[in-house]
């Protein structure tokens, strides 16, 4: 008798887990797709950028084109001068400071200009 208590004990247990389950899987499922971020707010953000890297889309002096470069390329590399896997205390420093939203931002900006 003492187990058929327990199998009733659980069972709300198992239908709040369940319930918390499908609640939370379709936010999980939009936290991994991409938001597009917002061109306005890279537009405004890419002042800082073009003081060394060229608006026509040349390297200079070192320094990489950045225009027309795809947004997830743009984030991977702003997230590893971030995360400081990539060399340069310069871009390292810029992007340490820059939240998610402003590097898809810029990301969006840059990725839609035209060299």
């Amino acid at each position: 008798m003492s187990l058929l208590i327990a199998r009733v004990a659980l069972k709300p247990r198992f239908a709040a887990l369940a319930l918390a389950l499908t609640t939370l899987a379709p936010l999980a499922a939009a936290a991994q797709t991409k938001t597009p971020g917002d061109r306005e707010f890279g537009q405004y953000l890419s002042s800082e950028c073009s003081g060394c890297h060229q608006t026509s889309g040349q390297q200079t002096a070192g320094v990489p084109a950045i225009v027309g470069w795809p947004d997830d390329q743009f984030v991977a590399v702003m997230q590893s001068y971030k995360d400081k896997d990539r060399p340069s205390q310069i871009m390292q420093t810029i992007a340490g400071r820059l939240s998610a939203e402003e590097i898809a931002a810029l990301a969006a900006w840059y990725g839609a200009q035209q060299p």
